[in-house]
């Protein structure tokens, strides 16, 4: 029996799933384990640095050639999808995260495996991110869901990247400093553990129209994002996301590598895990900060990790390790609290068809931000200034953006 409308408007169908078998559930797992797979690198950057001897820009190069996966991983994923379908591209992520994971535990053999682990990261993420960030919408409203707010798709696929991404960085942490084969059983356990999810995501509901006409170049396109609100308020924030958890859990620990020295690869996950956890523990009340008719949820965040900036500054002169335990802290808030902002922006600006294609241009422009330490590390050593200039500049810019937004707070927003 179908549930009753008003008169005059259709029958809504009833709900395709019983409440404990939800099917976002099995979707939050995949992306959990997809994001598990991009954040396991980040602790072991200085046991490469103790063991193999590469330099600080190689290591943050290593995060840099992350990025060479994620952004191609976001602008096509999302368009395949539309295409073909959610479930074989999600699929196909699922399989390039145990992929990378193999790559990774034989990163001992040399730098090109490294290379090859991350960039297979990076698709990984790119591809289970986009498409799962659109996937988890649909699979978060009627008829899949009906309890679920009109948010709940953005917090969901949210809080998953955040507590996989905590859980990967404190696995590969604590083995690495004090557990065995620590270059390998890392990336052994993810592989293990993400397996079953290659089956399992294949089960799921199928969202996406697939086989509307189109060609797939037409498909890439997306006009959405030319929107003035898209292109003035969330791509002036987008950037600042993971520049800030790579600032504040990739490059503080290198810096303060003097002062935490012997514990090291257990500061820089106790770092990973504070930011994560405070990304985490943000994101309800990101929710109501956010607002349809502002951009107060953005700014906010924004603001929070130009804060969070300040005190990497003061962390790295001061060589001390309890403020940067409380930059992590106020950078990781302020990642949550933009991260949810900018998916809200995304998912009121883009129309159904457009939506998967603009979550994947979102991504791609956040996660340009994660290839910041890469770029500190190369300026301070080409130009011989300290870290901590550089970062005053970057919380200079991010000053900057602030007031960009606050001069579009209520500027062209949709329709």
């Amino acid at each position: 029996m179908s549930a009753v409308a008003p008169e005059g408007v259709a029958a809504l169908p009833e709900p395709l799933a019983a409440a404990r078998t939800r099917p976002w559930r099995v979707l939050f797992a995949v992306m959990f384990c997809t994001s598990w797979a991009g954040n396991q690198f980040s602790p072991l950057l200085l046991l490469y640095q103790e063991r193999q001897h590469y330099s600080t820009a190689a290591v943050n190069g290593f995060l840099g050639v992350y990025v060479l996966g994620l952004v191609p991983a976001f602008l096509l994923s999302g368009a395949l999808s539309d295409r073909y379908g959610r479930r074989p591209v999600m699929f196909a992520g699922v399989a390039a995260a145990v992929a990378a994971s193999t790559a990774l535990a034989f990163g001992e053999s040399g730098a090109v495996m490294i290379c090859v682990g991350r960039f297979l990261a990076g698709v990984t993420v790119g591809t289970a991110t986009c498409v799962g960030t659109a996937w988890m919408k649909e699979l978060s409203q009627w008829p899949h869901d009906p309890a679920a707010d009109t948010g709940a798709g953005a917090r969901r696929a949210t809080l998953a990247f955040s507590l996989g991404s905590a859980l990967g960085a404190v696995v590969a942490g604590l083995i690495a400093q004090w557990g065995p084969w620590p270059e390998q059983l890392p990336f052994l356990i993810h592989a293990a553990v993400t397996l079953p999810f290659a089956w399992l995501v294949l089960r799921a509901p199928e969202t996406a129209r697939v086989g509307v006409p189109g060609r797939l170049r037409e498909r890439l396109r997306v006009p959405a994002a030319g929107h003035r609100r898209f292109t003035r308020v969330v791509l002036v924030s987008g950037p600042w996301v993971f520049a800030a958890s790579a600032i504040g859990y990739g490059y503080l620990p290198v810096l303060l590598a003097e002062a935490t020295r012997g514990w090291g690869i257990a500061y820089a996950t106790l770092l990973t895990a504070v930011a994560l956890v405070s990304s985490s523990l943000v994101q309800p009340l990101a929710k109501h900060v956010d607002t349809k008719d502002s951009a107060r949820g953005t700014l906010a965040g924004l603001l929070l990790i130009v804060a969070g900036l300040g005190l990497v500054v003061a962390a790295d002169v001061l060589q001390s390790w309890p403020l940067g335990i409380a930059a992590a802290a106020v950078a990781g808030a302020g990642m949550g609290t933009a991260m949810v902002s900018g998916l809200l922006e995304v998912q009121r600006i883009a129309a159904p068809q457009d939506l998967a294609g603009l979550t994947g241009v979102y991504y791609a422009v956040s996660y340009l931000g994660f290839a910041s330490p890469a770029l500190l590390a190369a300026v301070a050593a080409g130009t011989g200034t300290a870290a901590a200039v550089g970062l005053l500049a970057v919380a200079g810019l991010g000053i900057g953006c602030a007031l960009v937004l606050a001069v579009n707070y209520r500027r062209h927003l949709p329709r």
